[in-house]
């Protein structure tokens, strides 16, 4: 029991490191945010919205997939959206690694515990089942809130574009999709106020 106990207490060492690895997102007081911080409010977004919406998920393990989805990063970094649709042949170089630090993780935590993490990640990644599309569905409509909440001058044109497609991760779900409206229209508010064409990129 100790050597299993010991492991855990190794392993949530390492992940300490998710409160230091900065995402691309800032905050409003024009701090980075951390991947753990994005982390926290998608499992609050999770209790918040699960009795809203249709779809019948189990919240117990919408929130697992939530807190593992990025424990990947702990190993392979934290690559955001923006470098991928500025340079699409990262993509596959990402995926390669994050497989790669989901395995490490899956042997280092050990068999039962290991495999529980890894095929909850695989899960998530691969949108199989309603609590990983809703899981998958947060994580994009967190991103564009924290957005919202952000200065303007922290926004790179490819975010004017970025407010406009979330259709696709939301259209399992009507109340989610009028959920993502409303961000929408939050982010669409913060544009006009600041002189952004928005029609320019809702094309």
């Amino acid at each position: 029991m100790n050597v299993e106990l010991n492991k855990i207490l190794d392993f949530i060492g390492k992940a300490e490191k998710l409160k230091r690895e900065m995402r691309h997102s800032w905050l409003s007081d024009n701090r980075q945010e951390s991947v753990a911080e994005h982390t926290w409010r998608m499992s609050l977004m999770a209790i918040l919205l699960r009795d809203k919406i249709a779809v019948n998920v189990d919240l117990e393990r919408v929130l697992k997939m939530i807190i593992i989805h990025d424990l990947v990063e702990i190993e392979a970094g934290d690559v955001s959206a923006l470098d991928v649709l500025r340079k699409p042949e990262i993509k596959e170089q990402k995926q390669a690694r994050e497989m790669q630090a989901i395995k490490n993780i899956r042997i280092e935590l050990g068999d039962k515990l290991g495999k529980e993490i890894y095929d909850l990640w695989i899960e998530f990644e691969e949108k199989s089942s309603p609590e990983a599309k809703f899981a998958n569905a947060l994580d994009k409509l967190e991103v564009q809130i924290q957005h919202n909440h952000a200065p303007i001058e922290t926004w790179e044109e490819i975010e004017f574009e970025m407010v406009y497609m979330m259709d696709k991760h939301v259209g399992f779900d009507e109340k989610l999709r009028q959920f993502k409206d409303l961000i929408v229209d939050q982010a669409e508010d913060k544009m006009i106020k600041n002189g952004i064409a928005v029609e320019k990129y809702r094309k």
